[in-house]
């Protein structure tokens, strides 16, 4: 019997508190900037093949249950990669990454890989904690003529990407929240 939405969800969850849930001894500075004791690995948690196809299908099933379509996914290179190739293949969707900086020679392009024109996109991310990061992906998505249709997340560290997002007219669903793994928000430690 096919797993359905909700056991893919749960062992997925597993997969996150076991494979890539550290509690540190101090706390680290995030990405955000912000300091955490907490610190999830999503890169290190979806290491193994079987468990990016989980996730990949699990962001898929997020996707529909969210009455959204897609043509292309992915978002800013590193955070994305991962999902981006994942969900490309278990979808058979198209994928690409925004680089952080132009290379500086061949195309000297910020986006590589599918041609957004005209697609609607769902921007990816492994762990946000304000988004502003996929934000700057979004205006670069935005100028190759992509449409961010909905943006997601492995796990949203904190309740400000709903605000961020919000504001800027995009979707945003997390697969998990912070309260999803019982850790405190970013912040509020």
């Amino acid at each position: 019997m096919e797993p359905t939405p909700e056991d893919r969800r749960a062992a997925l969850l597993d997969i996150l508190k076991t494979k890539g849930l550290l509690e540190l001894p101090e706390p680290v500075e995030l990405s955000s900037g912000a300091m955490s004791r907490f610190f999830l690995d999503g890169k290190k948690a979806l290491a193994q093949g079987a468990d990016l196809a989980l996730a990949s299908q699990c962001l898929l099933d997020l996707a529909a249950a969210s009455g959204i379509e897609f043509d292309a996914v992915g978002g800013l290179t590193l955070g994305a990669d991962q999902f981006a190739h994942g969900v490309a293949v278990v979808g058979d969707k198209e994928w690409f990454v925004v680089r952080k900086q132009p290379k500086g020679r061949g195309t000297d392009k910020y986006v590589e890989g599918a041609s957004l024109e005209g697609k609607r996109i769902l921007l990816v991310d492994d762990v946000i904690t304000t988004g502003g990061s996929s934000l700057v992906a979004k205006e670069r998505i935005d100028a190759e003529g992509g449409m961010v249709v909905m943006a997601s997340t492995l796990v949203a560290r904190s309740d400000e990407p709903a605000e961020t997002f919000g504001a800027a007219g995009v979707m945003f669903v997390p697969l998990f929240t912070y309260t999803d793994l019982g850790i405190p928000a970013v912040g509020t430690e």
